[in-house]
């Protein structure tokens, strides 16, 4: 007797691996594009600027007049938060400097009717992750290894991705970041040797690297 006739032509064999070769391949590649994607400023917001109820240029106050990053953001030392500026502290300068100035409408404004300025976050962490400035001022952690040289940004933005894998390559090995404390916001300073002088402040600062799921997530 005859072999009988298949039930389906031999061709459908090639057809049956190509669609699983598809579809395998297509759903490797669609997690592998959204692991990029959530990685990349495209997602983190990094380098995208924030626009403020009040045109405020970082270039002009930190580097041309020299004001320290504590008198506007005066929490930074003691709080979780650095703070924002009240419009007492813009007042304090602008009440004599520039009062008339059209780009200080807001601010007269918000005198004027005892409204808080409602000023926009740059870093605008997860709700489940907890960060404060003050523990990492206090280890002598600058401003700058966060948030960049806002002493050359017209507007500022967003500086580094903070995404979990930055801020644990930080927490694992910090030397590098670590700054006298009287440095902590200058734009500018550079150690000679920062690995060794990382590695002497982390002692005299007594640092312990956290990597534990608690430290941020509590």
């Amino acid at each position: 007797m005859s072999d009988p006739a298949p039930l389906f032509p031999r061709w459908t064999n090639t057809v049956a691996k190509l669609t699983l070769l598809v579809l395998g391949g297509g759903a490797v590649l669609t997690i592998a594009i959204l692991m990029v994607y959530v990685r990349s400023p495209l997602y983190t917001n990094q380098y995208q600027s924030v626009h403020q109820p009040v045109q405020f240029d970082h270039r002009h106050h930190v580097r041309d007049d020299g004001i320290d990053c504590r008198y506007c953001h005066s929490t930074v030392e003691k709080a979780a938060t650095a703070g924002f500026p009240s419009t007492e502290v813009c007042a304090s300068c602008h009440g004599q400097i520039w009062n008339k100035s059209p780009y200080l409408l807001m601010i007269r404004n918000s005198m004027l009717h005892d409204q808080p300025l409602e000023w926009r976050r740059v870093h605008d962490l997860r709700d489940y992750v907890y960060f404060n400035h003050a523990i990492h001022v206090a280890k002598g952690i600058g401003c700058v290894s966060c948030h960049g040289r806002v002493d050359e940004m017209p507007e500022i933005v967003k500086d580094q991705p903070m995404t979990m894998k930055w801020c644990l390559d930080c927490h694992r090995d910090p030397t590098r970041h670590i700054r006298p404390r009287d440095q902590i916001t200058s734009m500018t300073w550079k150690a000679d040797d920062p690995e060794r002088t990382g590695r002497e402040l982390a002692i005299q600062y007594d640092v312990k690297p956290r990597t534990a799921c608690t430290t941020c997530h509590r």
